[in-house]
This record gives structure tokens, C-alpha cells and sequence, in this order.
């Protein structure tokens, strides 16, 4: 009984129990090879990359290219009158100076008329007088028969030439005893080239004031500029002008005008073309005399209009990037036809819901994923 199969107890022996693990292993690992879905059930999706850019909305309005010119004001000839008197003059009293802004109406200096030139003023009146008188006599003794057609003729042509001498003085303006002449518009003294006590020549120049505002013609130029001839053929009268000043203190202060006229011919000591511009001058800081700086708006046109920096280019080829509304970059072609500053007027199948990428664009493609949060990771 003590060697009976049945009451022996039957142990493992350990390289068996080893084997058999091992073979469990290796069929929970070949089940997750075999079983892909259920063994990614617990592993995370990995998220899409993505560009982070920044868009800026855009639209269609007017821009112009602007044409840059030098020059300055008050340096043309038909904005500056020269006032002088037509008789033998002396200057009484000098009411202004120059560089002094007057209005319409000011008086600018006291005149008294040399007495000769007064002396002839009053001769002409009584010859007009002695004239009419011999006129009047000559016509009675012609009605009575003892005047000649003849004589009556010379005593009408002696009363016409003493009413006409009479007109002459009188056009003058020349009177007995001081005269205030005043200033014809609103403007600045520019030259005194007389001064106060001397005797002037009729005809001479007493002092020379420049108009604020063309002496009331829009097409009177009172600011000159220099222009590149390559440019010069863009520009046209009635093209908008935008003034600076060059000096530091003017650099930030901007007037608005327009084009009066342009030359038509290349000045040979500058080797520029004068254009002409007419800009209210009026209570500004351009005083006759100051270094200007202006910008010609030419070709002026609807376009979208986009910064620089939204602008890509291809070789010959530009481009700008939108963004869809599921967050993709869409590139569109475009045509620059206008430049200006950091503007650009851009033509081509814009859609003005969707705004441009102004950075971040160098990295985008067509139908990249995008954002705009800058701060979240690619």
C-alpha cells in the first residue's frame, strides 16, 4: 500500500511551471500585435500641426502712387505781386516789414505825391475846363454863321484830348497830401525795396508780398518742386499734393493741395521739372522761403488694398494667404498696381470676409493648417 500510485502525492517540477509562463507571455503579446485596435483603445491622437499667424481684414478703396518732389514755397513768380506807384512818389510812412503776414485791406505805407506830379493833375482838370468852354463858344458862333465847320471840329478834338489827359491822371490815383495804399490780398511782405522817406521813380518797385492763396485763382501756384523727369509724365493739374517740411520741427506737419501746372521742359540747372502746386498756406508754419518736401498722388484707382508685409512674391509672381473659416491657408494671386509707403494696391480674387496674413506667411502652403493664437505649440 505504501508504493500504490494512487496515495503518492505528484509535484511539478520547476522548468515545467518556467515554460509555461513563459508561453502565457507570449500569447498576450502576440494577441496585442495581431489586435492593433484594442491595443491603441488607451493611447492619446496626436494633434494636427499648424502655423500661427496673425490676419488683418481687407478692403477696396482708392490709392494712389505717390510721386516725391522737393522744392519750395512761395518760389513762383505768379504768386507774388511787386507794388509800385505810376507817378513820382514819396514814401511817407512804411507800415510793414518783411517776413509780416497781412490781410486784404491792411495798409502797407503812406505815400505823398511829388508836387510836380500833383502840379499836373490839376493842369489837366483846368485844360479840360478852358477845353469844354472854347468848345462851348466855338459852337454858338457856328450856329450863327461865324464859325467854320473847321473851327468847330479842333475845339471838339481839343476838349477830347483834355478829357482824355484828365482820365489818365485821374487812373493814377494821384491826389494832394498823404495816400495809404493797402495790401490787393491776403498775404506775406516778402522784399521792402523802398524804405521810409525816399523819394521813388514812378513805375519803381516800393515792396513785393506773395499771395497765401494764388491772389483768389485755385490755378496759381504758390509752392515749387522739383520733379524727376521719369516721373514727371504721371503727374497732371488737379493732382493731389500732400506737403511736409524738411526740417525737423515741420517734418510732422502736413498740408494738402493740388497740382496747377507742369513743366514742359527739363530746367537746366536742377535737371528736374518744375511742377507747380497751389496749397492754402494760410495761418501755417510755410512761410515763404521754407524747404518743402511733397508727394504727388498719381494714378489713382480702386484696388484692395493690403500692407507690404501680406504681399509674397514668386519671381514675377505675387501672392497673398487667406484664411478659410475651417482654419486653412488659401493662396491667391494677385496683381500690385499701386505702391504706396507700406501700402500696396493689389488687384485679383480677394475675399474681403476673410482678411490677409500679414505674418507668419513665409511658412504657410496652400491648404496648411492655421491659427491665429500665437502662444499654442506647432
Amino acid at each position: 500500500m505504501r508504493n500504490s500510485p494512487f496515495t503518492r502525492s505528484r509535484r511539478w517540477p520547476w522548468p515545467c511551471v518556467t515554460a509555461l509562463a513563459a508561453v502565457l507571455v507570449c500569447g498576450s503579446l502576440l494577441y496585442a500585435y495581431v489586435d492593433p485596435v484594442h491595443a491603441n483603445d488607451n493611447e492619446k491622437a496626436e494633434p494636427q500641426p499648424s502655423v500661427a499667424v496673425k490676419i488683418t481684414p481687407v478692403a477696396r478703396a482708392t490709392i494712389a502712387q505717390p510721386v516725391r518732389g522737393f522744392g519750395i514755397v512761395a518760389a513762383s513768380a505768379s504768386s507774388v505781386t511787386t507794388i509800385n506807384l505810376p507817378y513820382v512818389a514819396r514814401i511817407a510812412q512804411m507800415r510793414v516789414q518783411a517776413g509780416e503776414t497781412v490781410k486784404r485791406g491792411a495798409p502797407l505805407f503812406i505815400a505823398q505825391a511829388d508836387p510836380a506830379a500833383v502840379l499836373a493833375a490839376t493842369q489837366a482838370k483846368s485844360a479840360l475846363t478852358l477845353a469844354q468852354g472854347e468848345l462851348a463858344r466855338t459852337q454858338s458862333l457856328y450856329d450863327k454863321g461865324l464859325a467854320t465847320q473847321s473851327q468847330l471840329a479842333s475845339a471838339r478834338k481839343a476838349a477830347d484830348d483834355a478829357r482824355d489827359a484828365l482820365a489818365a491822371q485821374t487812373q493814377t490815383g494821384i491826389a494832394s497830401g498823404n495816400k495809404t495804399i493797402t495790401a490787393p490780398f491776403d498775404g506775406v511782405v516778402l522784399q521792402l525795396s523802398a524804405a521810409q522817406g525816399d523819394q521813388v521813380q514812378a513805375g519803381a518797385a516800393i515792396l513785393q508780398i506773395a499771395s497765401e492763396n494764388g491772389n483768389g485763382h485755385a490755378a496759381r501756384a504758390n509752392v515749387m518742386l522739383g520733379i524727376e523727369p521719369s516721373d514727371a509724365a504721371a503727374i497732371h493739374p488737379g493732382d493731389a499734393v500732400t506737403l511736409r517740411g524738411l526740417s525737423t520741427a515741420l517734418a510732422k506737419t502736413t498740408l494738402e493741395g493740388r497740382v496747377a501746372f507742369v513743366g514742359a521742359a527739363i530746367d537746366p540747372s536742377s535737371q528736374l521739372v518744375n511742377v507747380g502746386a497751389n496749397v492754402p498756406l494760410a495761418a501755417s508754419p510755410f512761410i515763404p522761403g521754407t524747404r518743402v518736401a511733397a508727394d504727388v498722388a498719381t494714378h489713382p484707382g480702386m484696388h484692395w488694398i493690403v500692407p507690404r508685409a501680406a504681399v509674397l512674391k514668386n519671381g514675377e509672381n505675387a501672392y497673398v494667404f487667406q484664411v478659410t473659416p475651417q482654419n486653412k491657408a488659401r493662396r491667391v494671386a494677385v496683381t500690385i498696381a499701386v505702391e504706396n509707403g507700406a501700402r500696396y494696391g493689389v488687384d485679383g480674387p480677394l475675399d474681403p470676409m476673410l482678411g490677409v496674413v500679414v505674418s507668419g506667411n513665409y511658412e504657410l502652403k496652400d491648404g496648411i493648417a492655421v491659427r491665429a493664437d500665437g502662444d499654442a505649440r506647432r
